[in-house]
């Protein structure tokens, strides 16, 4: 029997059989970190007499800011209301505003009506940009830090392109060798990735790298996405952004530059959803074309904790005090058994294992129920090297008395080893 699609089938349902068309694409796609950590992890019984301690996902346990919630509750009545894709004027307003104060751009260095466009949350920003900028029939590579955070390699994959992976280790200073890129690469490159302050080593890019990136996306005609989801969690200097570099070198348009910022962090809010993209106004223009398809527009409750959020700065004050607060009693209590290095910013340890990392996981749960990530998941092998391997990233986003339980454990851990 033939339906009315020109497909058939015999008997009844049970029989039916439909050979569904899938993007190809969908098949190159590595399992999430998570899903590998949760992997590892079964089968395996911690003690039950202790306490769960999660140190393994980037989620900001600290309350959001109370006007925040107040701010969502209090424009309710906004949700009979279909969102602009473009977002309010006063959203985009006191964005550039942070920006301009934050970054040094000066008054009118960022137009908000051009210049920037609201996003659901980075992570989904990310991922969406790399649709709509590259051009799959030219083979094209995607750069992108290794280890990395996994969606660039998502957006690549999905996108049509290679993903293109450039090793971050001790050697250099966990930051990629940039020079060391041949210029065959550069010139398939469409789009390069950055994360500054890094993800997982809180290492952070500095203005004359930045630089001289913005010179060879001149040169090679690419585009730059560099992720600054972490730049307000720092210690003693606040680090520089992509557009910070574009505007001292000349370049107040912002070409061949975009930024990824976000309240998940900075705000403690990651649940709320909210970030921004900013910068070269062209690569925008086509970018929210993309997302008027999309249907990525923030909702009206959402825009308005957002801008209450962006215009406070003494929240962010407390966040990166605490912050320092648990790496500086994080480092006393492991200092004396584990070679402990404080990054600039962020809120990781890249933590070097004395064992395998995956083996470390899975000992250190099962025998002190505190969860870390091995830091192999997070890299690719390239040129016979996994710049990930034998090291765990471990997220200090609990409070002071949890984190310092926590060191403890992982040290009583150590020491047996």
């Amino acid at each position: 029997m033939t339906g009315q699609g020109g497909f058939a089938y015999t008997g009844g349902f049970s029989l039916f059989t439909l050979e569904l068309v899938m993007n190809p694409n969908l098949n190159r796609l590595q399992p999430y970190p998570f899903e590998k950590l949760a992997k590892l992890k079964s089968g395996v019984e911690p003690p039950s007499e202790t306490s769960p301690i999660a140190l393994s996902i980037g989620e900001p346990q600290d309350p959001p800011p109370h006007f925040v919630a107040e701010a969502v509750i209090g424009h309710l009545h906004g949700l009979a209301r279909y969102p602009l894709t473009r977002g309010l004027p006063e959203l985009r307003e006191a964005i550039a505003s942070w920006l301009m104060g934050r970054f040094q751009l000066g008054e009118g260095g960022v137009d908000p009506q051009t210049q920037v466009l609201p996003v659901n949350g980075t992570r989904e920003a990310l991922f969406s940009f790399a649709q709509a900028v590259i051009d799959p029939a030219a083979q094209p590579l995607v750069l992108m830090p290794n280890p990395f955070y996994q969606i660039y390699e998502g957006a690549a994959l999905l996108a049509g392109a290679e993903p293109c992976y450039l090793n971050a280790t001790e050697e250099t200073g966990w930051l990629p060798d940039f020079e060391a890129v041949p210029d065959s690469a550069w010139r398939r490159c469409q789009l390069l990735y950055l994360c500054t302050p890094s993800n997982p080593t809180g290492q952070v890019i500095g203005l004359k790298i930045l630089q001289s990136l913005i010179e060879k996306a001149h040169r090679y005609d690419f585009v730059i996405a560099s992720d600054e989801c972490y730049s307000e969690l720092y210690g003693d200097e606040s680090p520089p952004g992509l557009l910070q570099a574009a505007k001292a070198m000349g370049n107040d348009t912002y070409s061949h530059c975009v930024v990824f910022h976000s309240l998940s962090k900075r705000s403690s809010a990651p649940g709320l959803r909210s970030g921004f993209v900013a910068g070269d106004s062209g690569i925008l223009a086509r970018y929210f074309k993309y997302r008027t398809y999309h249907g990525g527009a923030m909702p009206l409750p959402t825009q308005w904790a957002s801008i209450a959020a962006w215009k406070d700065e003494n929240h962010v004050k407390e966040n990166r005090k605490q912050y320092r607060t648990r790496f500086e009693v994080a480092e006393l209590i492991l200092s004396e058994v584990m070679p402990v290095v404080v990054p600039p910013a962020g809120f990781y340890f890249w933590l070097p294992t004395p064992i395998d990392d995956t083996e470390f996981a899975r000992d250190l749960y099962q025998q002190h129920n505190v969860t870390v990530l091995p830091g192999s998941f997070l890299s690719r092998e390239v040129a016979g090297i996994n710049p990930g391997r034998n090291h765990v990233r471990i997220a200090w986003v609990h409070p002071l008395e949890t984190c310092q339980e926590a060191a403890g454990r992982i040290r009583e851990f150590a020491e047996s080893l």
